[in-house]
């Protein structure tokens, strides 16, 4: 079995026994298609074939297409899983990845919004409007809850549980999480709901999912994309933003405020506690201000 044939197998066993979500399953397609090809440019085609030092020459090569130290892990881990399912499939002996690392970076987030600048973002939509009412729920719930934005428009209305305040959230992989929402986002929600949802879904192509466009279907990624970054204009914030800005927002937001990054991780839906712990680096200069405003010694009371 030559390398394509082996990246056949290893996406069919992402899809179909690991249950990775699709976006997932293109990211490692991508990212193997050029390291495969990479491979088959030095005269490599068989899975046994490749060494420890073409996947160092495969790194050299990302470094000097100046990517980012990211993406070069990325890459590369990308490789090493690739590699594993080879070995596991006793398509070749060991695994050429075993003992190659890169320095990892602290993983650099886009820009967070303070929340005098969350608020004036939230404010911005219509709700006198139909089109308003909508984003401003979507909006409050996004921020309530840190969802993903492709979670964010498959949520459908019987995951939301009204009376203990949780959302049921399917995240990747079809990982099943639970995340409370709260009186503000359910207020506008239900806003939302009893009034522009219940008339879109008169129309019949809703499924039940929660978040509609005018023609009564599931909102689009893309959708939510443009929404926010008209609404962010208009409330003249300059930085960069997208959904998932407002999902580091809500991350940050809670660590600022004391909360712990294990309740953290279950809410992002994070699988591993160290994809959590840069928001409590994100944080620094905030912790330094909150120090030489109040710490005693910085004050001048002592």
């Amino acid at each position: 079995m030559n390398l394509s044939d082996c990246l056949d197998s290893f996406v069919d066993y992402l899809r179909i026994e690991r249950q990775v979500a699709q976006n997932t399953v293109e990211a490692y397609q991508r990212d193997l298609l050029r390291y495969i090809s990479f491979l088959h440019e030095n005269a490599i085609q068989a899975p046994e074939k490749v060494t420890q030092a073409d996947v160092n020459f495969f790194i050299e090569m990302l470094h000097s297409l100046h990517l980012g130290p990211s993406s070069i892990s990325r890459n590369l881990s990308a490789a090493r899983a690739f590699h594993k399912f080879i070995a596991g499939e006793d398509l070749a002996e060991g695994d050429p990845t075993a003992n190659i690392s890169v320095p990892k970076p602290w993983m650099k987030l886009p820009e967070v919004l303070d929340q005098i600048e969350i608020e004036k973002l939230l404010a911005q939509p219509d709700v006198a409007t139909n089109t308003g009412l909508r984003d401003r729920a979507l909006l409050e719930f996004l921020y309530a809850t840190g969802v993903r934005v492709s979670e964010l428009v498959s949520i459908r209305y019987p995951d939301i549980f009204w009376e203990d305040e949780f959302v049921r959230v399917f995240g990747k992989g079809g990982k099943e999480r639970l995340i409370p929402v709260g009186k503000t986002a359910l207020h506008w929600v239900k806003e939302y709901n009893d009034s522009t949802r219940r008339r879109l879904t008169s129309l019949g192509l809703s499924g039940e999912i929660l978040f509609l466009n005018r023609f009564g279907k599931k909102l689009s990624r893309q959708s939510v994309w443009i929404l926010i970054k008209k609404y962010a204009l208009a409330a003249g914030i300059k930085k960069f933003i997208s959904p998932h800005t407002i999902r580091h927002c809500f991350a940050t937001h809670l660590i600022e405020g004391g909360a712990d990054l294990r309740a953290v991780q279950e809410m992002l839906g994070h699988a591993d506690i160290s994809t959590t712990q840069i928001y409590t680096h994100l944080d620094r200069e905030y912790l330094k201000e909150v120090h030489r405003q109040f710490h005693p010694l910085e004050t001048g009371k002592v």
